[in-house]
């Protein structure tokens, strides 16, 4: 049996597009001599499509591109991930299951639901989706296939939290071939985690496994592709490529081996984190806008790396020719903060424009002279000139149709250091879940060819330049200190008392973790923020605003 693996990008609730996608692969698949053409979980509707599953109208278009699918699947057979009506809700549960239909000879000729729903982290199936407690192998020309949706990323043969799991059952049917359709977003230590658990799962069951998942980003979500093919030993055999759309093809055997029918693109080395990032970043960044209907996008440039970094992260992802640089000097910039950006500007070849901002702030603040009087220069004042940027950037987002870059990284986002209605605004957060440390690693990654980033930007101590001589190490601990305690807090959940015994300092520790929790307010509002790491702040982290956690 020859085997197609579609990975594709798909758009939530565009099913003209979606369906377009999924016809066209089948065509190809089929001039090409495939027998099966495999796509992703939910692929019709696109993941997470989140309350519109809660539309019946929704369902009914999801329900009506399979059939349009069904169509043109009159001589080769194809597997389709879609919301699909619960029908046995007469006796409870949920509306809807997640489900694989199998299609072939023009009908669906096979209904698999997803039993094992994730309900962590990003995941929210349980809220939609009725878990499925009853397993049947799919038969077609011969062959025992047991297709699972996304259940063979959980870990869990050893672990008893799940009584039946859904391999456990069809195994006993004894199947040929394990096909998995999933959604498993970019993180980027996942790829080697994926890898180890379907391999494991493959050797475990004997068995080749065929691992399909999606491409593209869907808001803050990105999905790297990378599906993975296995043999009955858990050797890789194949790996798709990351980050791209791609079609390939692979014969099942008689002797259950599984044969490549393009060159394997295996990788001997595997791409560092900063790589991996970079390439999320992009995707990210290319997809908000054109699954927004956007193309131009501008930013305010302080000089500073975080802006830079942002910079020409959009100028790969959308074009030189598409970015605005806003240059926002105040009378505390610096000579070099000007000529830094200035020098970015030149070296991206995007365009920029420049408005200094002294006489803006000037004004506030001699509106505001009657109460501020005899008070001394502190926060509000710096913060009036962080609000006055945001005033301008948006109105040349309202002007010109551009839709504006959030440049704060996450080690500010999650200690507060950033100004609510100024440099917080934006319509996506670049950075957001990259650490201060970690955008430093991503400029020398820019700068691996020519320089990009200007090195003066790279090497100057950081500063939000709201007050004289202002640098970032006056209100927080230096950045490799704060980024690896946020880590064990954030990522790892640990408490300070767990953080201390790894030999931090004890006040250093506290103060830091203080500074998170007080600053859950500001990240509620925030923008979406392009997920990265195994632990976003969003919808990734649910935390109370008022809550009082003595951690």
């Amino acid at each position: 049996m020859k085997i197609a693996l579609a990975q594709l990008n798909y758009h939530i609730g565009n099913f003209e597009s979606n369906t377009a996608k999924i016809i066209d692969s089948i065509n190809t698949a089929r001039s090409n001599g495939a027998d099966l053409v495999v796509f992703a979980e939910l692929c019709i509707s696109g993941y997470p499509a989140r309350d519109f599953l809660e539309f019946k109208e929704f369902i009914g278009l999801c329900e009506q591109s399979a059939q349009q699918i069904a169509a043109v699947c009159t001589d080769i057979a194809c597997i389709i991930g879609i919301p699909a009506p619960n029908k046995h809700k007469s006796k409870g549960g949920k509306d809807l299951h997640n489900s694989a239909y199998f299609i072939a000879d023009g009908k669906v000729l096979q209904v698999v639901n997803k039993a094992l729903l994730p309900n962590y982290d990003v995941f929210d199936e349980y809220r939609y989706f009725e878990p499925e407690t009853q397993f049947a192998c799919v038969e077609y020309k011969g062959r025992r296939i047991a297709l699972t949706i996304c259940e063979d990323l959980w870990n869990t043969i050893e672990n008893p939290l799940y009584i039946t799991r859904p391999m456990d059952e069809l195994i006993k049917q004894q199947p040929e071939v394990m096909i998995n359709i999933a959604a498993s977003p970019f993180a980027y230590n996942h790829d080697e985690e994926r890898i180890q658990i379907l391999g494991d799962n493959a050797k475990h069951y004997k068995l080749p496994l065929l691992y399909v998942n999606h491409v593209g980003a869907q808001t803050e979500i990105i999905f790297d592709g990378g599906s993975l093919v296995f043999d009955n030993t858990g050797k890789l055999v194949d790996e798709m490529p990351y980050f791209k759309e791609a079609l390939a093809y692979y014969t099942l055997n008689d002797d259950a081996s599984i044969t490549p029918n393009q060159p394997v693109t295996l990788k001997e080395q595997r791409q560092s984190d900063i790589e991996q990032i970079y390439e999320g970043l992009i995707l990210g960044i290319r997809d908000y806008f054109k699954k927004s209907g956007f193309s131009k996008a501008t930013l305010g440039l302080s000089g500073g790396i975080d802006s830079a970094i942002v910079a020409a992260l959009a100028v790969d992802a959308l074009g030189a020719e598409n970015v605005m640089g806003v240059l926002l000097p105040s009378k505390f910039s610096t000579g070099h903060s000007v000529s830094d950006a200035e020098a970015l500007v030149k070296n991206l070849g995007c365009k920029s424009e420049t408005i200094a901002i002294k006489g803006i702030t000037d004004a506030f603040e001699e509106a505001l002279h009657p109460q501020f009087q005899g008070l001394p220069f502190n926060i509000a004042e710096e913060n009036l000139q962080a609000r006055s940027r945001a005033v301008l950037l948006m109105a040349m987002c309202n002007k010109f149709g551009y839709i504006l870059l959030n440049t704060s990284n996450k080690s500010e986002a999650a200690v507060g250091y950033g100004t609510l209605y100024g440099d917080m605004c934006g319509g996506i957060s670049v950075l957001g879940d990259v650490y201060k440390t970690q955008v430093y690693q991503l400029a020398r990654y820019i700068n691996r060819d020519r320089e990009v980033i200007p090195e003066n930007t790279i090497s100057k101590p950081p500063s939000a330049e709201l007050r004289p001589d202002q640098k970032d190490s006056d209100s927080l601990p230096d950045y490799d200190t704060l980024d690896t305690i946020l880590v064990e807090y954030i990522e790892y959940r640990l408490s300070s008392a767990e953080i201390i015994q790894l030999g931090y300092d004890e006040a250093t520790v506290r103060r830091v973790i203080k500074l998170v929790n007080t600053a859950e307010h500001k990240r509620y509002q925030t923008p979406p923020i392009l997920r990265v790491s195994p632990k976003a702040f969003g919808m990734g982290r649910r935390m109370p605003i008022v809550g009082k956690y003595l951690s």
